[in-house]
């Protein structure tokens, strides 16, 4: 549904997108993620027409962005970090005003307001001013007025940004719920959103696509290692070593506290290292059974996006 292919922005001498080719497919729900300056916002930018490529193309079902931005704005529908909205007005009045600038006929309007204000849960402040919202309702205020005349396609730009746990839950509610229907690409900072709401994500570092796939995929990919923390008493790091050094997939044990004289009852912690990612926690059991430690922890590390994202990221 979306190709983009060989996408660039410069401004000025500053690249801030840097070659990209990506393909999204009709129904997904896509997350861009990235830290500040990564080139988010700047994509979403071109991918909407307010923004033309330095070089590069996208094409949005069969329309390209050179020759035909305005019928790709007929299919988007954008939600920048801060919503364009006006706080003197009502919130129906506004979706009104929008409804009449989206040219909806007069006998549809008042059905996709009503439909709008079921979807964003906002029956309860629809005689309200604007200005008077928080900011979770405002949001959903903005996805209301993003949906108004039905786009295939939605953008949107830090959806959740500054909302409070149980604002995001909702918003991230909304999200799913219209990403049945809808192709959906959004940014954000929030890891756990990412992991929650997209089919699949994109990390963007300093204008490049460094990952992409689904959540799930990608967190495969964290490392070839897998790695347990271990808690033991009655025990000293030597022998730990010798013991557990005897286990072939093991190729790393580090001391994360306790002291390394022998029989003193400080608690040894340390992380290893398994060269396979397969649970080995029941050979090292064994090995310890034999022994006269006292086990007080053992746990594997779960692997998550933000490890993903945080070594990719990362400054070099």
């Amino acid at each position: 549904m979306i190709h983009v292919e060989n996408l660039t922005k410069y401004y000025n001498d500053c690249c801030a997108v840097d070659q990209i080719s990506f393909d999204i497919n009709k129904g997904e729900i896509i997350g861009l993620l990235g830290p500040n300056g990564a080139g988010k916002t700047t994509i979403m930018r071109m991918l909407t027409c307010f923004l033309r490529p330095t070089s590069g193309n996208i094409h949005i079902k069969e329309f390209g962005i050179d020759s035909e931005p305005l019928q790709i704005k007929k299919l988007l529908g954008y939600l920048p970090e801060s919503a364009p909205l006006y706080h003197d007005m009502l919130v129906f009045d506004y979706l009104d005003y929008v409804a009449d600038i989206r040219k909806i006929p007069p006998k549809k309007k008042l059905v996709r307001i009503r439909n709008m204000a079921d979807l964003c849960s906002l029956n309860d402040v629809m005689h309200k001013p604007i200005g008077e919202l928080s900011k979770g309702y405002k949001q959903r205020v903005g996805l209301a007025y993003v949906m108004i005349d039905d786009p295939e396609i939605l953008v949107l730009d830090e959806p959740t940004s500054g909302l409070d746990p149980n604002q995001i839950v909702e918003i991230r509610n909304i999200i799913k719920q219209i990403g049945k229907e809808k192709t959906i690409i959004l940014s954000t900072h929030i890891l756990s959103e990412a992991e929650a709401t997209c089919d699949r994500v994109l990390i963007i570092n300093a204008g490049k696509i460094v990952a992409d796939g689904s959540t799930l995929s990608l967190m495969e990919k964290v490392s070839d290692n897998s790695f347990i923390n271990l808690s033991l008493q009655n025990a000293d790091r030597k022998s730990v070593e010798e013991k557990l050094g005897s286990l072939k997939q093991i190729t790393g044990i580090a001391q994360i506290s306790g002291n390394n004289k022998e029989n003193n009852n400080d608690i040894l912690k340390l992380k290893i290292t398994c060269s396979s990612l397969s649970d080995c926690r029941a050979d090292i059991y064994k090995q310890i059974k034999q022994t006269d430690w006292i086990l007080l922890e053992m746990h594997q590390e779960t692997k998550t996006l933000e490890n993903l994202f945080r070594e990719l990221t990362k400054e070099k």
